[in-house]
């Protein structure tokens, strides 16, 4: 993370706060305000209570993600990362082991700048941490992400989705009685971050797709008080166990969607140790902010690319931009029924987020949802095009059914009438410099 952080303040690309700012809500609304102007991450060098800088927005951008996986200036980012799941199951050396950093400090969680996010939030939240957990039976690791809240130094309260691989593990270890030793990584490396956006099937290795992602190995050591390696490119460590049969009051708290969920009873994690590399920096999250959902709908994005490219040629591209409740995919259309078969396929491919999907030609900016919305309202009829699917479930934790049934939309050209819809363009437009015309020209001060 800090080596990270130098190359973008060295280009210019890291915002700085200096003054105090409170962890309840301040950093959260000066970095959800910026989010307004640019995406920009934002590091808050003085938070009250604590001696830890707080970094906010860093994953807000989608350039900076093809950056952490190693995009060329050609490649979309599903077909990169489809590439790099690939290589991660082929790697023959991943992991090299070493001893504990001797600049580890120990402490507490209140040491750290927890932050409080949103008006309602029941307590201070971890958001940003990623749960790293072995399967019970296989050892296999996993990352993922859950809400943690603070309840003391002792104890935290998660909620586990019930579709995670996670979930999974601590329902076989509560099976047995035992609790599940988990540790939760904060200020992470970003390709170990990103890795744990990705969801591979039950056997894959998310610490693998760190190593391919970074092009290298990833240097691992021991846990102080767990049966777990731990990745050293981790700035912030807490170590603790999911207790088993042991459910508690968790929340209210202000979820992706943009709502509050409310109190539940949920999972107990008992912590164990905190520690920190020196000069650590504790990585925020607003959930439901960009930070939050880039990353979730560029993971999304592949695994739905993946899938339906399987099953259809011609398939371009594909964003879950800007809600990853949708889907839209470019292809190049080869046939009559092309944008169906690609919209059949996409409907299967994942049950949870595909509530709106949409098929472009490949003259559509697909990450302009201007361009996608005009492509559909332009290219034919609507109510032929459209296709609604009721009475499928949708999102997991859904208990009223508000996500269930489905939208899928035909914004594709007639198929044998494309001259008719050759778009029109003015030479140069793309290529000209405003400045030659207009110096010192500001876009933004003359919104």
């Amino acid at each position: 993370m800090r080596h990270y952080l130098s190359r973008l303040r060295a280009r210019g690309d890291l915002l700085t706060v200096t003054r105090e700012v409170d962890p309840r809500f301040e950093a959260a609304a000066v970095a959800r305000r910026l989010q307004r102007e640019n995406t920009k991450p934002v590091l808050f060098e003085n938070v009250r209570g604590s001696r830890l800088p707080v970094l906010l927005n860093l994953y807000s951008d989608h350039d900076r993600l093809r950056e952490i996986i190693r995009c060329a200036p050609d490649e979309t980012f599903c077909a990169r990362l489809d590439r790099e799941i690939s290589l991660a199951s082929t790697l023959e050396s991943a992991f090299e082991h070493i001893p504990m950093p001797s600049d580890w400090v120990t402490g507490t969680l209140s040491d750290l700048p927890i932050l409080t996010y949103h008006e309602r939030d029941g307590a201070p939240y971890i958001t940003s941490g990623i749960f790293l957990a072995k399967d019970p039976d296989s050892g296999v690791p996993n990352l993922s992400f859950h809400r943690s809240m603070v309840i003391s130094d002792s104890e935290l309260r998660i909620r586990l989705g019930s579709s995670h691989d996670l979930a999974q593990y601590q329902l076989r270890a509560e099976a047995r009685g035992e609790p599940l030793e988990a540790a939760i990584l904060i200020g992470a490396a970003p390709e170990l971050f990103m890795s744990a956006c990705v969801s591979l099937p039950p056997d894959g290795d998310e610490l693998a797709l760190a190593a391919a992602m970074r092009g290298g190995p990833l240097a691992m050591r021991r846990a102080l008080t767990l049966d777990l390696d731990i990745p050293v490119a981790a700035e912030i460590v807490i170590e603790g166990r999911i207790l088993p049969n042991e459910r508690r009051p968790e929340g209210p708290f202000g979820e992706f969607m943009g709502y509050y969920v409310e109190v539940g009873d949920n999972h107990v994690f008992e912590v164990t140790h905190v520690g920190w590399r020196e000069g650590a920096v504790f990585h925020g999250l607003i959930c439901g902010s960009d930070e939050d959902l880039r990353p979730l709908e560029a993971a999304t994005a592949a695994r739905i690319y993946k899938a339906v490219s399987a099953q259809v040629r011609g398939v371009l591209d594909v964003t879950c931009k800007p809600t990853v409740m949708n889907t839209i995919i470019k292809i190049d259309k080869q046939y009559d029924g092309h944008a169906q078969h690609a919209l059949l396929a996409a409907l299967g491919s994942h049950l949870d987020y595909n509530k709106l999907c949409i098929v472009v030609d490949k003259d559509v900016d697909i990450y302009d949802m201007n361009e996608v919305i005009w492509a559909f309202l332009t290219r034919g009829r609507a109510d032929t095009r459209t296709m609604v699917i009721p009475d499928v479930p949708g999102f997991y934790r859904d208990p009223h059914k508000d996500h269930w049934g489905r939208l899928a939309i035909d914004a594709t050209k007639p198929w044998g009438r494309e001259a008719e819809f050759e778009r029109k363009s003015i030479p140069g437009v793309d290529t000209l410099a405003l400045d030659d015309y207009l110096p010192h020209f500001n876009p933004r001060a003359s919104r």
